[in-house]
């Protein structure tokens, strides 16, 4: 499986908005300029963002994005599955065929393809947004500790 453009630069994008927010809204340009990727591409994958409940817009002046949800509670998978559609390794719809051909076909769908799928699937569902929001903090020394007077 090749991730797309979109599944790439929106899950770079979310983790941005992870660790950036700190429950407030940030400016699309913002997220945009920090991971160098065009603020109107970003404006096409945050809608879909958004039209899946990932995340609210703020509109105005000083609008832009919140995470709708905590950073725990959203899944990597979830994200690649709102840019990318299914996951899996091939296209299994692509794969018509008959007699002996179909029996060594489906031999290597159950055994080698089914189990790849299944694997991506757990992995990228056992991961967080705030796995991956931690990881980049502690990467780059961001400290995002709170201070109250």
């Amino acid at each position: 499986m090749k991730f797309s453009t979109k599944g790439r630069y929106g899950l770079r994008a979310m983790i941005d908005l992870a660790v950036y927010s700190n429950g407030e809204h940030v400016a699309l340009g913002s997220i945009a300029q920090r991971q160098g990727i065009s603020t109107n591409y970003l404006e096409h994958v945050f809608s879909e963002l958004r039209k899946s409940g990932l995340v609210k817009s703020v509109k105005g002046a000083q609008g832009g994005y919140l995470l709708s949800e905590s950073p725990s509670d959203i899944k990597v998978g979830r994200i690649l599955r709102v840019l990318e559609g299914p996951l899996s390794v091939i296209d299994e719809d692509s794969e018509n065929t008959s007699g002996s051909e179909s029996v060594i076909r489906n031999c290597i769908k159950e055994i080698v393809w089914d189990k790849m799928n299944a694997r991506l699937n757990e992995l990228v569902d056992s991961l967080t947004l705030e796995d991956l929001a931690r990881d980049y903090r502690e990467r780059n020394g961001i400290d995002n500790t709170m201070y109250y007077i």
